[in-house]
């Protein structure tokens, strides 16, 4: 099991709710880069905030509402007293005269953190800012709160978390999770950490930046209502899994008009059943045979949820029971009073838990999809099952569910929807609602679930806390309205009916839709789409270790992408071991014979465009993941990504770069300094860098600072925009960008420091988009050499 922060949240706020304690020491202003705030909004956990800079405490009270938030304006140390801290002053953030980066960032002098780096230094002389702020001890601040039991503990102190750690006393309190910042610990601190606690029962984990422990009956209840994912799904028909389910909530016990046997339900489910995907399935104890008699083990994740899951949210179950039963509410209008939703205790319960059961399917998957679509149990009731496994739309949602997604239909009542009143709806929407977004399938990339379910349920906990009601299409009305960042959606006509969405899905004549935005675009490139191209020479044995270091470092870049072996090879006595590796992993050979380097990658960029990828990769055979033991490379930066082809496509889907460059650390350098300097015409130098306007050495040093923009980050995988010059080390190429850095404009016989040139002036006037990772999956590695001239340049 990994991400011990995330499940054991999500656990103990599905388990406990709002009855949970949390300590959140270093809390800056509670939103801004605070890791707690969603499950804390989530869940309505109650809180301990601990924050000791003045500015930050006073924007902390103001941004958290909750009525049973408590605050702490202290620093937490081992005395009593006072102690000095270090920040970049306020006005120069607000300024914009230092990186946003450094808003909040605070540490006891002298830090530990990135104010005490060298790289820092300057910033830190020029805006730094001493604060005497009050200090006190642990357990000073569990007393002044009459604090009894602590279920969660977080803290971010900048390298104090150890002082802080070492007084919890976990053999008197013994808090359920515990997280600290590890990054700025010395090692002994970090010793001392594990083993205490390994004595104390706790089982942890170092992830990112930071260590969870988990309390050992947590961790183990965790074991036994998690599924751990399979390396690789037997039968993988796409990339896309269907989630669904089915429970006898006694609709037949209706009036005829609504009434509709279980058996009804179960023949429609037989027929969605019969489509070759990948499902995920929850459903009754009593109903797994009959799936296990009509589905395959090798492509069926089956998880019982009994009706009674449905009851543990007291605080919404409870919520919608008094709605549903109040008059006020069912006689809006003639239809609901005899509704599904009005008369069946279960019905909203379950249809308003369709996205957290999508998100729980995100956590648990088995399959290693990129997508995960919800599709109605029943579904085939008013849609042919032949589009499932005759037509098998399913893989296209891949392409056309490229962010999340609903179908809706137009709309132009005026008085409720599904029993929301309008004029409220259009409220919560910030808009007039003229469209209503469909339950009976939505989804999209599976790392965009998890923050869509935190924003539904805020939605449903809100409304349901205002007496306002109708079913889970209501609110997913809103965020279409409310999210267009986030969500896109597609129409079918105003009768309501998904055939219309099907046909067009099998016909590719679906047109993408979303809420005006003037800050939002529509990506229409597919993520899957993408082309994977090796350039080689005289090799074999050099291609071959890095189609293992794919294997073995995320074997998604053999199994998605159209893989291609550009062979420049003049020793034709390797053509057999070739043909052999390409057959082994999958690739397609092109024999090109001594086109270069620099030539055969020219050669990608227009094979790439001719053939209509949006986007590819490009390898040199000397050019590996990284498989060694070392977490961090020279510079600090993670090795090793879980899930990295996904989370790179992901980042150069959302930000829609034209390239991203993997390695922060490259052989003979790094991306620390400016190395298109070097390479542009004296004449432009000295108008781009007045500052060093005259190169007189080839000393990589000797080139200014690169000019980052801003620093995001995708799933805790660090990246940066800004002035990130060309090289041709491992990177991921857009379709437009492929056009502008290599097409558009062409050289005879191009050098690396040719497109350096170029595509950093191109950069400078906001033609080319580019990024790069904060990161070093890739090493350089020629282990098997050849003369320096025998092979070509271009």
């Amino acid at each position: 099991m990994d991400n011990f922060f995330d499940k054991a949240l999500h656990y103990l706020g599905k388990k406990k709710g709002d009855q949970n304690l949390a300590l959140n020491i270093g809390s800056m202003d509670g939103v801004m880069f605070d890791e707690m705030i969603g499950y804390t909004n989530m869940y309505n956990f109650k809180v301990l905030y601990v924050e000791p800079m003045p500015y930050l405490f006073e924007k902390l009270k103001n941004n958290i509402s909750s009525p049973t938030a408590m605050f702490e304006n202290s620093a937490i140390s081992d005395y009593i007293g006072e102690i000095e801290m270090i920040t970049i002053d306020e006005v120069a953030i607000n300024e914009g005269l230092v990186h946003s980066c450094f808003y909040g960032m605070s540490a006891v002098y002298p830090p530990k953190n990135g104010l005490g780096s060298e790289g820092d230094r300057l910033t830190v002389e020029k805006y730094g800012k001493r604060v005497t702020v009050p200090c006190i001890t642990f357990d000073t601040l569990i007393e002044r709160h009459n604090i009894k039991n602590i279920d969660i503990i977080k803290v971010d102190a900048e390298g104090h978390d150890g002082k802080i750690f070492k007084q919890f006393n976990l053999g008197l309190r013994q808090p359920k999770v515990i997280r600290l910042e590890w990054v700025n610990l010395s090692e002994e601190e970090q010793s001392e950490i594990i083993n205490i606690l390994v004595g104390s029962n706790y089982k942890y984990e170092i992830l990112g930046q930071d260590i969870t422990a988990l309390r050992e009956d947590l961790y183990n209840e965790l074991l036994s209502n998690y599924v751990e994912p399979l390396p690789v799904a037997v039968n993988r028909t796409s990339n896309v899994t269907v989630v669904t389910g089915i429970w006898d909530i006694k609709r037949d016990s209706l009036t005829e008009s609504w009434s509709r046997s279980f058996n009804h339900y179960l023949n429609n489910f037989e027929k969605l059943l019969k489509s070759p995907d990948n499902f995920i399935i929850f459903i009754e104890k009593e109903y797994e045979q009959w799936v296990w008699n009509r589905r395959d083990k090798s492509s069926t994740l089956v998880i019982i949820k009994e009706l009674e899951w449905f009851r543990q949210n007291e605080h919404i179950f409870n919520k919608i029971q008094k709605i549903r039963t109040t008059p006020d509410w069912y006689n809006q209008t003639g239809w609901l009073t005899d509704s599904t939703q009005a008369k069946l205790e279960m019905y909203n319960p379950i249809v308003m838990s369709k996205m957290f059961l999508l998100n729980d399917a995100s956590i648990m998957d088995p399959f290693n999809s990129s997508h995960l679509v919800w599709v109605d149990g029943a579904l085939t009731n008013t849609v042919h099952e032949g589009y499932f496994w005759h037509d098998k739309v399913i893989p296209k949602l891949e392409k056309y569910f490229n962010k999340f997604s609903f179908v809706c239909f137009p709309y132009d009542g005026k008085v409720e929807i599904h029993g929301f009143k309008y004029q409220e709806i259009c409220e919560y929407s910030e808009s007039e609602v003229n469209r209503v977004a469909r339950g009976g399938i939505f989804g999209g990339p599976k790392d965009s679930i998890s923050k869509l379910n935190g924003i539904y349920y805020n939605l449903l906990n809100e409304t349901l806390s205002r007496d306002l009601m109708g079913t889970e299409e209501s609110l997913f009305t809103i965020m279409t309205y409310k999210y267009p960042e986030l969500i896109q959606f597609y129409e079918i006509e105003m009768n309501g009916l998904l055939s219309l969405f099907f046909e067009n899905l099998k016909n590719d004549t679906l047109v993408v839709k979303q809420e005006k935005s003037e800050t939002n675009t529509i990506n229409k490139k597919n993520k899957n789409n993408v082309a994977l191209y090796v350039l080689t020479y005289n090799s074999p044995k050099q291609f071959e270790k890095l189609c293992i270091s794919f294997e073995e470092y995320d074997r998604n870049f053999l199994t998605v992408p159209k893989k291609y072996l550009l062979n420049n090879s003049l020793n034709h006595d390797t053509d057999i071991e070739y043909k052999e590796l390409c057959e082994k992993y999958g690739f397609e050979e092109i024999k090109k014979d001594n086109l270069g380097i620099c030539g055969g990658r020219q050669f990608i960029s227009e094979h790439s465009d001719e053939n209509g990828f949006d986007y590819h990769f490009f390898f040199e055979d000397d050019m590996f993941f990284y498989l060694g033991n070392d977490e961090f490379c020279r510079n600090g930066f993670r090795r090793k990504i879980k899930d990295f082809f996904n989370i790179v496509m992901d980042i150069v889907w959302d930000d829609d770069f034209d390239f991203l460059k993997w390695n922060f650390s490259e052989f003979f350098g790094d991306n620390t300094k400016q190395w298109a300097w070097h390479n542009v015409p004296a004449g432009v130098r000295s108008q781009l860098f007045p500052e060093k306007p005259v190169k007189t050495t080839n000393d990589v040093e000797a080139a200014p600072y690169l000019k980052y923009k801003n620093i995001k980050s995708k799933r805790g995988l660090p990246y940066a925009n800004g002035e990130i010059y060309y090289c041709n080390w491992p990177q991921v190429v857009s379709k437009e960008g492929n056009r502008k850095m290599f097409l558009d404009t062409k050289w005879a016989h191009p050098y690396e420091q040719t497109w350096m040139s170029f595509i950093y002036q191109e950069t400078i006037k906001g033609n080319i988009k580019p990024s790069i990772l904060l990161a070093t999956p890739t090493e350089h590695d020629r282990f098997e050499h050849y003369s320096s001239n025998e092979r070509r340049e271009n």
